[in-house]
């Protein structure tokens, strides 16, 4: 099941108990996480629980007047390959269409650079984002910033 997850305290308490869970992305360096934390507070956010467990989370921000990002999303490794993701992205692609929106976007390190990236990439582009742009420096020479789009029609 996925829903939208309103207070701001809850939102925090979610993508703590997610992204501790997953060192391997950026999660794993703390002031990396715990600014994914604090800003996940304050953002259109949704979950997915199973057997009343929180099972993953999708946090939103918007960039511009029609235009929104996927700010952190993270699935717990115990549930992952199961839809759960899909299902977040679906419910992100809603929220932003409700918004006014038309395009979607998310970033993430450039494919090429570490196999859990590699998969991220592989999941985006399974859910019908495009490559747009890759900044090199961005973040940091070791992690090219790969910025994917998804243009949002109607459904």
């Amino acid at each position: 099941m996925t829903r939208s997850v309103s207070d701001p305290a809850e939102r925090a308490a979610i993508a703590r108990r997610i992204l501790e869970g997953l060192p391997e992305w950026w999660f794993g360096i703390a002031e990396s996480r715990e600014a994914y934390i604090a800003d996940c507070a304050g953002q259109a956010c949704f979950c997915t629980e199973e057997a009343g467990e929180v099972t993953g989370f999708l946090a939103l921000r918007r960039t511009g007047p029609r235009t929104a990002e996927i700010a952190v999303m993270g699935v717990a490794r115990a549930w992952q390959r199961r839809g759960l993701g899909a299902a977040l992205v679906r419910a992100a692609k809603a929220w932003a269409r409700a918004q006014g929106c038309v395009f979607l976007q998310v970033k993430t390190v450039q494919m090429g650079r570490y196999p859990q990236y590699d998969a991220t990439n592989r999941f985006y582009r399974s859910q019908g984002f495009e490559e747009f742009e890759c900044f090199p420096t961005l973040w940091d020479k070791n992690n090219p910033c790969q910025i994917y789009v998804l243009a949002l029609r109607a459904e």
